[in-house]
């Protein structure tokens, strides 16, 4: 699944979400009442920035034309992985480059 693979390269991706057009930049993938959602930063909105930086949640239903892009991604500092609302149903997060060696 693209989202997978865009948390695991920290590549951006492109989508369609409540019919605007918008990059993303995804942090995290967890489940809530049994339901996909991701947390990620926009990084564009109808090809605009955005007016400040945030993390927005998706659910994953809502999102189409997904496509990984080639624009790479930093995590951002206003991501907290070990926040409360991500305990024990966390499915997938970026991680820093170098966690697993």
């Amino acid at each position: 699944m693209t989202l997978f693979e865009a948390l695991v390269t920290r590549r951006c991706v492109s989508v369609t979400y409540n019919r605007k057009r918008m990059i993303l930049a995804p942090h995290i993938l967890y489940t809530r009442r049994d339901s996909l959602y991701m947390d990620a930063i926009t990084v564009s909105l109808e090809g605009m920035l955005p007016r400040e930086v945030k993390l927005g949640t998706f659910k994953a239903d809502g999102l189409s034309e997904v496509k990984l892009v080639e624009r790479g991604f930093e995590i951002n500092p206003i991501f907290e992985p070990d926040a409360e609302k991500y305990q024990g149903v966390t499915m997938m997060k970026v991680e820093p480059e170098g966690a697993d060696a």
